[in-house]
């Protein structure tokens, strides 16, 4: 079958399109013909190194497909599912652990199942497991026109918070409007006292998906014992800080969160995972998808998110 392949650490460039043997499923697995693949900017970081992984291995660990084949012979062949937590999911075939899948609503298009789970389940814990969100909060969602951001901000929106939004461009800025956002910001020296001066002298919680290039205006906007949740590191990781500056903020907590801690048992994941597809089915989370990628051009595709040059969430299509 085809695949990619990170051949060593590093950029795009190691990405490979090549022939691999195909994926025998255990008992606990299911054999999956991959329609499409997710793209997500963790996967970024295991192909640089700056997460660790051991190459030759296919990446991704996401995506949409129909069951080719299931050593128990509990679901049917055919049957059309998305998964999260499969690794080697850039592929013509994966196997997938039986209990991190779900079946795909009728009427939800394949490559917008492909993408729900990661970024659905991490706007979910975001909003609902590193703290409860409830109405009139008020919040500001760095990368807001990304696949988590503007997943998160129709979630946020639908519980009634304040949702102050930061991109990059007019396009972005439309995006996150239509997602719901309060007020759109842009990135800029005066970015917090802007959001400061708009929510009344701070938000409740920062979500930052960004990472070093926004830190310090995290805890600039954020109030006296709010929360700044630092979920990602699209700009590069937060260099080391005093942890008296949360103090002089104003007693500020601070969590770097992941997914994995917050799907960590079945149940756990079960919820999260159906709470994302009732929403996408019902209309609450519509998921924005880039014009998709094929398989062969991961490359491309790597390149463009790191870029910023993609608008929300990304896929291959094999």
């Amino acid at each position: 079958m085809k695949a990619i392949v990170v051949t060593s650490h590093g950029g795009p460039e190691v990405l490979e399109y090549k022939d691999v043997e195909a994926p025998v499923p255990s008992k606990g697995q299911l054999l999956i013909d991959v329609s499409y693949a997710g793209i997500n900017f963790i996967d970024t970081y295991f192909r640089s190194g700056t997460y660790p992984s051991d190459p030759p291995y296919i990446p991704g660990t996401e995506g949409c497909g129909r069951v080719v084949e299931d050593p128990l012979g509990e679901i049917a062949p055919g049957t059309l599912v998305a998964w999260h937590d499969a690794p080697g999911s850039y592929a013509e075939q994966v196997a997938v652990d039986r209990n991190r899948l779900v079946a795909v609503p009728e009427g939800v298009e394949p490559a917008v199942a492909a993408s729900m789970l990661l970024q659905g389940m991490t706007a979910h814990y975001l909003l609902h497991g590193v703290r409860e969100t409830r109405p009139g909060d008020t919040m500001v969602v760095t990368a807001g026109a990304g696949g988590v951001g503007l997943i998160l901000t129709q979630m946020a929106a639908a519980e009634e918070a304040t949702v102050y939004s930061v991109v990059s461009t007019d396009e972005k800025e439309k995006l996150a409007y239509d997602a719901g956002a309060t007020k759109v910001f842009r990135y800029g020296d005066d970015l917090a006292e802007q959001i400061k001066t708009e929510s009344g002298g701070g938000v409740d919680v920062v979500y930052d998906g960004v990472g070093n290039d926004t830190f310090q205006m995290c805890l600039d906007v954020t109030r006296p014992r709010g929360l700044v949740c630092s979920f990602g590191s699209a700009s590069g990781d937060v260099e080391p800080f005093k942890i008296q500056e949360l103090n002089a903020h104003g007693a500020l907590f601070l969590t770097r969160p992941s997914l994995k801690h917050y799907v960590a048992t079945d149940d756990e994941f079960l919820m999260r995972a159906q709470a994302v597809a009732r929403a996408v089915e019902d209309g609450t989370v519509k998921i924005r998808i880039h014009p998709p990628y094929k398989l062969e051009n991961a490359r491309e595709a790597h390149a463009d998110l790191q870029a910023r040059k993609t608008a929300g969430s990304v896929v291959l299509e094999v």
